[in-house]
């Protein structure tokens, strides 16, 4: 029995889902909203690297310069526009408004690109990369290197930046924050922004390791989910454990049942986490 193959693959593909979660991490620990859009957003840089690759044959890699900066500038203008006006009457509104636009974009990336599976298809996407005598896909090692890089910008970008200092400042105490002149509002539309950047960004790399189509969206939320409820809602360090655990158990799952299982393994182990941890791993109980 080897299990070199499954276990590295499976932390590799850990590093990806860790990267779907974070943006859903980040705003359920700043406004405790639940981005019901996050997997239609996730799509959505997928989508758009396809359309760049098609029009103007632009690696998706490459096409980040564009597709992140366009995501937060949609992701500032739904929560600044929309978003912000349902939340004064509640979370449930705005948890309305958020399937709602899931289910809007879902239905347009049909309209646009059909209901068949799209890829990203380059050089490096089908590759593999040789760890002895074992090979994985190289571009599941590149989904884990930019696991680390994001992990490591957002880290950056809420302690060593005003914004970062902002979105804390908030998240503490609204009230104070207020008082020393911070928008909450601003803060909030900010942090979609980033949440969405980040889905992006997950979504390209989503896009070049696996074929994607509009009901995807729901897929990917599934695995957010996922790898929040196990990591813990609101924690990065959860986030990046919880996407490990969950690329783990697919992985195993695979290996030892069959790939038709992996996903209904992934919901017991969400199942499971619910039951005896329901805050997650490392989220903190109130």
């Amino acid at each position: 029995m080897n299990l070199f193959s499954p276990i590295i693959t499976g932390i590799f593909l850990g590093g990806l889902y860790a990267v779907i979660g974070l943006g859903l991490s980040l705003v359920f620990g700043v406004m405790k909203l639940v981005n019901l859009a996050h997997g239609a957003f996730v799509v959505f840089g997928s989508y758009l690297g396809l359309a760049l690759l098609i029009a103007f044959g632009l690696d998706p890699i490459l096409a980040l310069i564009l597709i992140v900066p366009t995501a937060f500038i949609l992701g500032y203008c739904i929560q600044k526009f929309l978003v912000n006006r349902a939340y004064q009457l509640g979370t449930e509104p705005a948890l309305l408004i958020t399937y709602g636009i899931s289910i809007i974009l879902a239905n347009l990336y049909q309209q646009i690109f059909s209901p068949y599976f799209k890829s990203l298809v380059t050089d490096y996407s089908v590759k593999g990369l040789s760890i002895g005598p074992y090979s994985v896909p190289l571009i599941y090692v590149l989904d884990f290197i930019v696991c680390f890089i994001a992990m490591l910008l957002l880290h950056w970008l809420l302690n060593k930046t005003y914004i970062g200092l902002s979105i804390r400042c908030a998240v503490q105490d609204p009230v104070a924050a207020k008082l020393m002149g911070i928008s909450i509002e601003h803060v909030y539309a900010l942090t979609l922004g980033i949440s969405l950047s980040f889905a992006s960004l997950a979504g390209v790399f989503l896009g070049l390791t696996f074929p994607f189509n509009p009901v995807s969206s729901f897929t990917y939320l599934f695995i957010a989910f996922g790898v929040v409820v196990i990591g813990g809602l609101g924690s990065m360090t959860g986030t990046f454990i919880g996407g490990i655990v969950l690329g783990l158990s697919q992985t195993l799952a695979a290996y030892f049942l069959g790939i038709g299982l992996q996903t209904f393994v992934g919901f017991i182990v969400i199942f499971i986490m619910l039951a005896i941890r329901p805050q997650g791993i490392f989220g903190v109980k109130e």
